[in-house]
């Protein structure tokens, strides 16, 4: 028995969500998709994964996609669930890699429980510059994942048209 579904959300739905649920984290600005997981017993939203471009410039925001928020009730077993139903969805899209982050007392669990790999550690600390000020909202170190999706799909796409 499939213990949920994946439902498309709005980015407005996926913040209230996660407005009333995320311990640490505040909604996002903007987002590619959003994707729910429905309980299938008892037709309840128990979570939300809102993907977006990637926050770190490092990335070429068209071949790469990025869990930006990750959030449920608690429900066992949803996170493993969107994180791969967000990698699912990226596949679908084109895109050849998709990241995330989590904090360094987060196991990983669900990450690795749906093929994600852990690849690096971040600075941390303030990331804003004079052109653009930023406001961290958790500027300590954090732990990388990241999971192939299309590895050739982007064989010889110039992405620099699209934006």
């Amino acid at each position: 028995m499939k213990l949920f579904r994946v439902v498309p959300l709005t980015l407005a739905a996926a913040n209230a969500f996660v407005a009333r649920h995320h311990r640490h984290h505040k909604p996002v600005v903007g987002h590619r998709f959003s994707v729910g997981a429905v309980d299938t017993v008892l037709d309840e939203l128990r979570g939300v994964a809102i993907v977006g471009r990637p926050v770190s410039r490092g990335f070429p925001q068209y071949s790469v996609a990025e869990v930006n928020r990750l959030c449920t009730d608690g429900t066992r077993h949803a996170c493993s669930f969107l994180y791969g139903a967000a990698a699912r969805v990226a596949r679908e899209m084109g895109f050849e890699k998709i990241v995330s982050y989590t904090l360094p007392e987060e196991g990983g669990v669900s990450l690795r429980a749906s093929g994600w790999e852990r690849v690096a550690i971040t600075a941390g600390g303030e990331w804003g510059c004079a052109a653009r000020s930023r406001v961290t909202q958790n500027p300590q170190p954090k732990w990388r994942w990241e999971k192939p999706l299309n590895a050739c799909a982007a064989g010889g796409v110039d992405y620099s048209v699209l934006g």
